[in-house]
């Protein structure tokens, strides 16, 4: 099974959340939390790290992450594992190869013209306010 992630990213005041407008399929054009492929034999959360880095500059010092769900796609062999942190300090975005834009928190993420993943960016979130007492975010 392949391995990828993607990760919840509020800015410092919990307001905002840091989004990639995607420039290839799938989801072309569309908002998608930013992520990427775990490579074998690579622990998940030090993947999504990494990836967090690559694609944002964002480094480890400036966030911690938290596991909160995985997805799993049998008809695709995918395990798409989810990570959400808050940002512990202003941070300058860097962007790698999509454009980086802060999208607020009140935004509709079921809305499946806007955002990637066929609503799943606002189920995660729903999952996380369900449950945010057990996370230090």
């Amino acid at each position: 099974m392949k391995g990828y992630n993607i990760i919840v990213v509020f800015n410092k005041n919990r307001e905002k959340i840091l989004m990639c407008k995607r420039t290839k399929e799938p989801y072309k054009g569309l908002y998608n939390l930013v992520g990427g492929k775990i490579e074998e034999n690579e622990i998940g959360l030090e993947a999504a790290y990494r990836e967090l880095q690559e694609e944002t500059g964002i480094s480890k010092k400036d966030i911690k992450l938290n596991h909160l769900m995985d997805f799993i796609y049998y008809t695709s062999d995918i395990n798409l594992e989810t990570y959400i942190g808050g940002l512990n300090k202003e941070v300058k975005v860097v962007e790698e190869v999509n454009k980086l834009e802060w999208i607020n928190v009140n935004s509709n993420f079921f809305d499946v013209n806007t955002f990637a993943g066929n609503g799943n960016i606002g189920h995660i979130l729903r999952e996380y306010e369900f449950h945010k007492d057990k996370f230090n975010i």
